[in-house]
């Protein structure tokens, strides 16, 4: 197992006042810089090349088969990033079951003999997100806490076998396996790689681009499947680079983060993605309510007397990409296949033969 252990710098996480006032001018301006420093620091380079692989993709319910590369010079080798922590569970219950379906499916028909980076979320990692909104995934610390001498063993159980399976394992203290993932996706995509991100998890939506993917378990046809730049503009309608400012202003029910439509009950969904779709983000769509009306009165209102609100949340759900991890060169060697079935037919065996499905519910990209 290849372990990453680094605290984090307490110092390095800004916070933001919670205050809900009405903002000055001069205040909405000051602090929407914020952001696009931010956004500067965490951009990801996107390069515009072929789709690799002939694996099924989904499309507003209809599937393909991914076109096949025809040009050498197009081609672009991949690397996986396996996000593991959700695939440990059926629903909300812990499950070794699950993730030996998932991950069982994911080597043999997806990954195959691709580099894959399986990355654990560290002990404390979203605690700086906490002091910023008490209540982010406030429903899951209180559920490792009920399982906490349990966890210790499974987690445990899940790296021995990714390990024997030649997949190295990150895991950074202080640090979510989202900012990780993202801070690693852009070392890798520096290197002249393709990135797919295997992870049920809507956060990673703020990586799309033509080089970055996405690839979830979808229970419903129990098996894998893609998730691209197309299928989001497809769903939304817009360019991916708007998802985090969509979330900023709409909230995510599932993490605890509490949306504009809390404060302002008229904003909803149709009124964020037009003002996003005309002004591309919510920096430039917070500068430019500070100076001019942008659309409709209670939208207005809602902008300028809640920047403090979405900018909050923007700190809460933004993916880090500064992370002090750095991508070491073996990581990105074709994975040694040979020991995977013995393995994981040694893992079911510790639980029984019979792989359930996720029962409460499919593990989504929506929304």
């Amino acid at each position: 197992m290849i372990e990453v252990a680094i605290h984090a710098n307490p110092s390095s996480f800004s916070s933001l006042p919670l205050s809900l006032s009405t903002a000055t001018t001069k205040n909405l301006i000051s602090k929407t810089r914020r952001i696009k420093a931010a956004a500067d620091t965490y951009k990801i380079p996107a390069t515009v090349s072929a789709s690799a692989g002939s694996f099924n993709q989904t499309d507003g319910g209809h599937f393909f088969r991914a076109p096949k590369i025809s040009e050498k010079s197009t081609f672009k080798k991949r690397v996986f990033f396996l996000d593991v922590n959700p695939l440990c569970y059926d629903g909300s219950t812990p499950s070794l079951h699950s993730f030996a379906y998932w991950v069982s499916l994911f080597f043999s028909q997806v990954s195959l003999a691709d580099p894959v980076i399986a990355v654990f979320d560290g002990e404390g990692g979203n605690e700086h997100r906490r002091k910023l909104l008490p209540s982010y995934k406030a429903h899951r610390r209180k559920f490792v806490f009920k399982f906490s001498k349990d966890h210790v063993s499974r987690s445990q159980l899940v790296m021995d076998l990714l390990t024997k399976c030649n997949v190295p394992v990150v895991k950074v203290l202080g640090h979510e396996a989202d900012d990780v993932v993202a801070t690693l996706v852009g070392q890798v995509l520096q290197r002249g790689y393709k990135v797919v991100v295997a992870s049920p998890d809507k956060d990673f939506k703020q990586l799309v681009s033509e080089d970055v993917q996405i690839v979830l378990p979808v229970t419903e046809l129990k098996r894998w499947s893609f998730y691209t730049i197309k299928h989001y503009i497809a769903q939304y309608n817009c360019d991916p680079n708007c998802d985090l400012s969509f979330r900023c202003i709409m909230g995510d029910e599932v993490d605890g983060v509490p949306g504009i439509q809390t404060v302002a009950p008229g904003f909803g969904r149709k009124t964020a993605l037009k003002l996003l779709k005309k002004h591309g983000s919510l920096e430039n769509l917070l500068n430019a309510a500070a100076v001019r009306t942008v659309g409709k009165q209670y939208a207005q209102d809602a902008l300028t007397k809640h920047a403090d609100y979405l900018l909050r949340n923007y700190e809460v759900l933004a993916l880090r990409r500064d992370v002090d991890v750095h991508l070491q060169e073996e990581w990105l060697v074709d994975r040694d296949r040979s020991k995977d079935s013995m393995t994981l037919s040694n893992f079911k065996l510790l639980e029984g033969k019979k792989m359930p499905y996720y029962r409460n519910r499919s593990p989504s990209l929506n929304g």
